[in-house]
């Protein structure tokens, strides 16, 4: 990853004020001026400056919305610098990883309220009535149950679903689209495979899926943020194929 110096500075202006008055003739008094630190101005003197500050200010947005909003201009810039020398005080795969671990801890951070709020409402929801949980820590009730075959985690199985977030927020299903989910399970979320071989063909369960057998910490698209549990309403209607 490329890290560039940005130098920032703002022009100083200092002024005073002299105290006059039309009567007899006294002495002029000035009023002592504010100090004010100066800064040096940046300017882009050429076209490798405005290169350089065109790079620093794309490789700057990315990273502060990555939530990286504090860094050491002159270690950036000494990495440049010792870059384009050719020897390094780490490697290039070191300095991934340093910046990899540093952005997957501020993705943490923002989904950190996401993960807390789904560990309180399962808490409360494993003590409903007939609500059942697993060694993983996936939960569900019966509210169907068939009475053919269950899946194994290769079959091909054939299902209509609802998906919901633990706010009530609907954001996918079958049912809706009026055409039933046919897929290897294995290909499915960790929730769904443990899940669906719980249910003979003819079942209908409701599964609420922590994050972690859901879709992580990073989320699915715009509807699924990272770090949410979930809620699936889910109906087994048939093994189209069974590798077992």
């Amino acid at each position: 990853m490329k890290h560039f110096v940005l130098i920032l500075a703002t022009s100083i202006f200092s002024f005073s004020s002299i105290a006059q008055t039309k009567s007899t003739p006294t002495t002029v008094a000035k009023k002592p001026v504010a100090a004010v630190s100066a800064k040096p101005v940046f300017i882009l003197k050429n076209s490798a400056d405005s290169l350089s500050y065109a790079i620093g200010i794309l490789d700057g947005n990315f990273f502060k919305t990555q939530g990286l909003t504090s860094i050491s201009p002159n270690a950036l810039g000494q990495g440049f610098s010792d870059v384009i020398k050719g020897s390094t005080l780490i490697t290039a795969e070191q300095a991934d990883q340093i910046v990899r671990t540093e952005l997957q801890k501020n993705a943490k951070k923002k989904i950190q309220p996401a993960i807390d709020e789904g560990i309180k409402f399962l808490a409360e929801n494993k003590k409903r009535p007939g609500m059942k949980q697993t060694a993983s820590g996936l939960q569900y009730e019966v509210m169907t149950m068939g009475t053919g075959a269950k899946p194994a985690d290769t079959s091909v199985v054939k299902i209509h679903y609802e998906g919901f977030l633990i706010n009530g927020t609907y954001f996918d299903g079958s049912r809706k689209r009026g055409e039933p989910l046919v897929y290897p399970l294995n290909k499915l979320i960790p929730g769904w495979i443990e899940g669906v071989q719980l249910m003979p063909i003819g079942s209908r369960f409701k599964f609420y899926i922590p994050y972690q057998l859901g879709y992580g910490e990073q989320g699915s698209g715009e509807t699924i943020p990272g770090g949410s549990t979930l809620i699936f309403d889910v109906e087994l209607l048939d093994i189209v194929k069974s590798n077992q």
